[in-house]
């Protein structure tokens, strides 16, 4: 996991000194939104309109944060619409890399060799952490985004006028955003991030705080869904796909990778149970890669896992019944 230094590579782990052994996610850089008519969204500069063949997204199978990204494109029938890369499951040296293998592509817009060199495309003296997702624009050549949440929101509603696009489909309706913006606070700090301030935190006093913040919400997420079939009750909205990003990772990597072994997701009735009725949902089973998941954390993160041995466990079997039906 490396980053740019005004446009140079530099293969460097993240530094956990000045913050006490706590991990610390850095803030997107590219926040600009792809809006219907073109005109400037809630951050950033106008003039990237939605259009069909515009724009291309580069993810990875084993991000969460990508994955989310992934599935709203699936699900709104973005598909034919926004072309997409996938990069390799192992981060070696160089960062994210284009492979043709395993499941993986080429970069399909520059020909690049690792993810880093889509940054310099976009901004030859870019400072910064190289992630995915990224939406990239053909037309103006650059990142539009590299900023999850908010694509997502892109995608939501962004398309409707083009064919074939589920306009009816509205992950973050009016009249429900001030909720999902709520339970998505602690859900992000807690949860979704909460298990990598677990995994990458270097003091015990760090993780064990990270490690009881994740429990306590997962705790208050399980005694929500027992009482609603999703997050806002009767309906699916993105806090539910953010959310299913992590729980679908947890048993396989972050129980044992990160070290977040209080209690596995198995043993939570009712987010066992919506964690497979989300699956089980047309299109999601498509986008979750397992092999890529799992390669990508135990061999990636050598600092973490040294051996970068990948178990073989545990067993997992997504399409059983759920029994969500009753609520």
């Amino acid at each position: 996991m490396g980053m740019l230094v005004d446009g140079v590579w530099h293969d460097v782990w993240y530094d956990t000194r000045k913050s006490q052994g706590r991990f610390k996610r850095a803030d997107s850089q590219f926040r600009n939104w792809v809006t219907e008519d073109g005109s400037a969204g809630a951050a950033g500069r106008d003039g990237f309109k939605a259009e069909s063949g515009r724009y291309h997204l580069y993810i990875s199978y084993a991000c969460p944060w990508a994955h989310r990204t992934l599935i709203v494109r699936n699900l709104k029938g973005l598909d034919k619409h926004i072309s997409l890369s996938v990069v390799h499951y192992f981060m070696g040296d160089g960062g994210w890399e284009f492979s043709e293998s395993d499941g993986a592509t080429a970069d399909a817009i520059h020909g690049s060799s690792n993810m880093w060199q889509v940054y310099t495309a976009a901004d030859p003296v870019y400072t910064g952490r190289v992630t995915v997702p990224v939406l990239w624009d053909k037309k103006q050549n650059t990142i539009v985004s590299n900023e999850s949440s908010e694509i997502i929101r892109m995608f939501n509603s962004a398309f409707n006028g083009l064919d074939g696009v589920d306009a009816a489909l509205d992950l973050y309706p009016q009249d429900l955003r001030a909720e999902i913006d709520a339970i998505n606070e602690p859900i992000y700090h807690n949860i979704n991030n909460g298990v990598y301030k677990c995994g990458f935190a270097t003091r015990q006093e760090a993780y064990e705080e990270a490690f009881d913040a994740l429990f306590e919400t997962l705790d208050m997420v399980e005694e929500r869904l027992s009482q609603k079939r999703y997050l806002m009750g009767d309906r699916v909205t993105e806090a539910d796909w953010r959310l299913f990003t992590t729980l679908v990772r947890f048993d396989p990597v972050y129980v044992g990778h990160f070290k977040c072994n209080k209690r596995r997701i198995q043993d939570y009735p009712a987010l066992s149970g919506y964690l497979r009725e989300l699956y089980q949902m047309p299109g999601i089973a498509d986008t979750v890669n397992m092999t890529h998941i799992k390669n990508h954390y135990y061999m990636s993160h050598e600092t973490v896992n040294p051996t970068r041995i990948v178990p073989k466990g545990p067993e997992l079997d997504l399409s059983t019944p759920h029994g969500r039906d009753a609520l």
